[in-house]
């Protein structure tokens, strides 16, 4: 009896102490958790993650503490209650706390983020020093108040004093080895993308940060998921103070021989809004480096070209260039949802061109007479090539709600050009033959394309869904007047045995069609790993038409069937991806698989219909590896693998015989090629030190490589052609390796540089269809101290010692072997105390062998400017310049293909004076704010709207 009424009373407990835990919907209730993940992540006021901050988790009952690693994230495992405290504390910057009371029964809690602000208190006591360069996830970033340059200076001259940057007197920039191919603004797409318009007229002093970005596009930024090979972006940051002003940049030359120059910059800040227009118009020489607008010196030597280069100003040819035309761009916010960049240019050049050059082309293979496999020419021309272009680009981000994204993206450009040419070319050896040709050619092509990208963000944090359509099709149409006379030699004698002339009239049309859909989907499985799946297919098609006709005497067209065409063809890429990705604090790792089916399917709808089908089928790995050491020592290997199709000359079946002596003819049963890639990179900045060490290797291999065979046929006078016949040969590879050390002293004053690479690549190709094997070893090494031991010197030497030697497995006697000194100087001297008078120069003297004494010059080229600046801000500049002083600017560049050696000779009438004045405005009001408060930004430098 007692058991049956202690076991009553247990029961009867039971159902009170049930009864009160609140019930569910539906009367199910759910019992507490008893632990829980708890996570989140701390930034400070600019959207920066703070790496190594305290946080303190506290309960009722017990308490734990970690700190954020390198992404500002942390972790608490095993929490047994949903309500406790969180404490952040971390040097320089006020501490947190914040008392937290979420839902007992969530399983994973991810706070939202927490954001410190700076202690005022403690910054004025103890000033922190951050490295000037920072390695963060596909990013190197620059902190640009570490470099000083002077008053009214461009970016430009702030990238040449970075560590990895070589800036060239064009304004084009390469970093570590590789070139920047795009500029951005905050994050924005500035002046169309063109990093020489943007670096050489924004001012240096508006910058705070320069990031090298590693961009995969922006549906790679928003999903995680990297496909193909990033672009080299080049990011400025603005300071806060520099965000809301006006600029206004206006410059005007004119020099001896009709030489003229003039810009206008307009720049409008204010926030994410910036407003821009560029114009410029400039008459030039070929051959000599671009004056520029920016002050600085006038040119800089550089890495010696492929031949006897050594100075950044060798083109390859003479003459004179006009060009100019208005850049307009524009970014805003138009509310909180929507964000707009646009921009429109319009170009022309005008471009006349003169071309010497000589060299050797050989055929047959391991012949003991050069003379019985080798043509010598000697080749001239001159060209007038005029050009206009329309580019409009804009694309509007849409942030539809908290979870929904919506990207639109229209681009268009326009282009015509009308090129008119004289050429004159003489062999010798194994073919005795003169060919003088006038062509005159006429080009339209317009493109236009769009892309529309949507992205869906689920609950759980990370799973995200997205999907992409690109669009995009480019017509090309080419009228071209070909007016060429041979004249047939007997053997080495001057006996003429034939004069022919080849009158034709060749119209082709080129229809361009890229549709390219892509859907994403990312789950996450921990807080530090995730599955990826990524499917797309890209479709490319070409319609393509060539009709060529003979022009008699009395100017009347007859069309040749046998050389007249229309052949439409495609190439449908597919990838099925699959990928594991894991983000840990000191290493990132991606691997998975991707499966690319691939079709090239073809018609000739000329001479008959024939169509041909052929599928591939390829499986790639997927393979990333990230290894950080901190934020300033970081090592990388990525893995990509492309196909790509042939093009329409290598495709269609009937002969081109746009060049009568050497046409060409395609192969409807290639194959696609298919590269596989290998980048590995390692980079380390000792901020104590002020060292920073920078290396990477690139390894290139292709299978079913598409190479040229250079083939003798007979021609209808007794001679022979060079036909170019195309097959899929494997072999081709390269391995290419760049370094680069620089150590800075004396806070700066002095920047020892040694930087250089090493490359080897082994071409395959055909010669009368016998394999042949072309390998090139290029050594190139760089020293360049830059020293600004005071104020008013700036002093920076230079030197560089490249090798660049060519190996013919056809034909040893054809073997090159170029090596160069360059030394080279460049600096500033300030003549007053204020600074504001000015001498600049730039010298270069090459030391050239294994060129022909007749060619090799060894030019010493001389530039100077000197300037003065007027007024209390400097507003007012006034310079004179002279080019090439001793008038020696003559270089020979060397190129080398499959089966040919080729020397041109640079020529220029380069010697010439320019006298300019620049004016230089601007006017700040202050940081962007919103309702009396500034606002936040993102690491892209953009301001966060409320």
């Amino acid at each position: 009896m007692k058991i049956l009424f202690t076991f009553i009373t247990i029961l009867f407990l039971s159902s009170v102490l049930y009864a009160q835990v609140p019930g569910r919907p539906g009367g199910t209730t759910r019992p507490p958790l008893l632990t829980r993940e708890v996570s989140g992540i701390v930034k400070d006021s600019t959207d920066e993650a703070v790496i190594g901050a305290t946080v303190k988790l506290k309960t009722a009952t017990d308490s734990a503490v970690t700190t954020t690693n390198a992404d500002g994230i942390f972790i608490f495992k095993n929490v047994r209650s949903a309500t406790f405290v969180i404490t952040i504390t971390n040097i320089g910057y006020r501490p947190m706390v914040k008392r937290m009371l979420n839902n007992d029964a969530i399983p994973r809690l991810v706070l939202d983020p927490f954001v410190l602000n700076t202690d005022s208190r403690v910054l004025d006591a103890v000033t922190v020093q951050a490295p000037s360069i920072t390695y963060k996830t596909d990013t190197v970033e620059y902190r640009a108040s570490d470099y000083k340059v002077r008053p009214n200076a461009t970016v430009d001259e702030v990238l040449k004093k970075m560590e990895g940057m070589e800036v060239g007197s064009d304004g084009s920039v390469t970093h570590q080895g590789q070139s920047v191919t795009k500029v951005k603004l905050n994050g924005k797409v500035y002046s169309g993308g063109n990093v020489a318009q943007a670096i050489q007229n924004l001012p240096a002093d508006i910058v705070d940060k320069i990031q090298v970005v590693d961009d995969y596009g922006d549906a790679a930024a928003r999903t995680g998921i990297k496909d193909g090979d990033p672009e080299k972006v080049l990011n400025i940051t603005t300071r806060a103070d520099r965000s809301v002003g006006n600029i206004i940049r206006a410059n005007a030359g004119v020099g001896n021989d009709k030489r003229y120059e003039g810009r206008l910059f307009l720049q409008r800040l204010n926030g994410n809004q910036q407003v821009g227009v560029i114009g410029d118009l400039r008459n030039t020489v070929n051959g000599v480096a671009s004056t520029g607008s920016n002050g600085g010196s006038a040119g800089g030597p550089g890495g010696p070209g492929g031949g006897q280069g050594g100075n950044s100003s060798s083109s390859g040819s003479g003459g004179t260039t006009r060009t100019g035309g208005p850049t307009i761009s524009y970014s805003d916010q138009w509310g909180k949802k929507i964000q707009v960049t646009g921009s429109y240019g319009f170009n022309f050049s005008n471009v006349n061109s003169l071309n010497n050059s000589n060299g050797q082309q050989f055929f047959n293979t391991l012949t003991q007479n050069r003379g019985d496999s080798t043509i010598f020419f000697v080749a001239n021309s001159q060209a007038q090539n005029n050009r206009k272009t329309h580019r409009f680009e804009f694309k509007m981000d849409y942030q539809i709600d908290s979870a929904n994204f919506l990207q639109i993206t229209p681009t268009v450009n326009i282009a015509n050009a009308d090129n008119l040419s004289q050429s004159s070319r003489f062999e010798t050896g194994l073919r005795h033959q003169d060919r003088l040709g006038l062509n005159n050619s006429f080009n339209r092509s317009p493109s236009f394309g769009g892309l529309v990208f949507y992205q869906h963000l689920f609950k759980k944090p990370r799973r995200n869904l997205s999907f992409q359509v690109n669009y995009n099709t480019a017509k090309v149409e080419q009228d071209n007047e070909q007016n060429n006379n041979i004249i047939y030699y007997a053997d080495a004698s001057d006996r003429v045995l034939k004069d022919s002339v080849v009158h034709r009239y060749i119209e082709r049309d080129n229809l361009t069609r890229n549709i390219r859909t892509s859907f994403t989907y990312v789950e996450p499985l921990t807080t530090t790993s995730q599955v990826e799946f990524n499917a797309q297919v890209n479709y490319r098609g070409y319609d393509n038409t060539a009709f060529t006709s003979n022009i008699l005497n009395n100017g009347q067209r007859v069309n040749i069937d046998s050389l007249s065409n229309v052949y439409n063809y495609s190439f449908t890429e597919s990838r099925i991806a699959l990928n594991y990705r894991v983000n840990q604090t000191k290493y990132n790792l991606s691997l998975g698989v991707t499966a690319v089916p691939t079709n090239l399917s073809g018609t000739r709808v000329s001479q008959g219909n024939v169509t041909s089908d052929r599928s591939y089928f390829n499986l790639i790995p997927i393979a990333r590896f990230q290894y950080v050491w901190s934020r300033q020592q970081r090592f990388s290997v990525n893995y990509t693998g492309n196909p790509q199709e042939p093009t329409f000359n290598q495709i269609q079946p009937v002969r081109d015989v746009s060049n009568p002596q050497n046409p060409v003819v395609g192969n409807p049963d290639l194959k696609p090629a298919f590269r596989h890639t290998i980048l590995t990179q390692y980079n380390n900045y000792i901020a104590n030190s002020k060292l920073n060490l920078s290396a990477n290797v690139n390894t290139s291999i292709v299978a079913n490589q598409i190479v040229t065979n250079n083939v003798r046929i007979p021609d209808a006078y007794g001679a022979f052609k060079n036909e170019t016949r195309f097959v899929n040969l494997n072999g081709n590879y390269s391995v290419n390796g760049n370094y680069n050390i620089q150590k800075q002293l004396a806070d700066r004053k002095y920047n020892l540089s040694l930087n250089g690479s090493v490359g080897y690549a082994k071409n395959i190709s055909m010669l009368n269809n016998v394999t042949n094997d072309r390998v090139v070893w290029r050594l190139n090494e760089r020293l360049g101290p830059r020293m600004n031991p005071n104020e008013t010197i700036e002093l920076n030497p230079y030197v560089v010692y490249d090798i660049t030697r060519t190996f013919f497995a056809s034909n040893p006697a054809s073997n090159t072997d170029i090596r160069t000194t360059a030394i080279a100087i460049d600096g500033k001297l300030y003549l007053l105390k204020n600074r504001t008078l000015e001498f600049g120069y730039n010298g270069s003297k090459n030391f050239v062998s294994g060129i022909p004494n007749y060619l090799s010059r060894n030019p010493l080229v001389i530039n100077a400017y000197i300037e003065n600046q007027f007024f209390a801000r400097r507003s007012l500049t006034v310079r004179f310049q002279v080019f090439d002083i001793l008038k020696q600017n003559n270089f020979v560049n060397q190129v080398t293909t499959d089966n040919s050696v080729t020397n041109t000779l640079t020529n220029a009438l380069s010697r010439y004076f320019m006298f300019s004045v620049r004016a230089n405005l601007q006017k700040w009001t202050g940081s962007p704010s919103r309702g009396g408060r500034a606002l936040r930004r993102r690491g892209d430098g953009s301001f966060i709207e409320p």
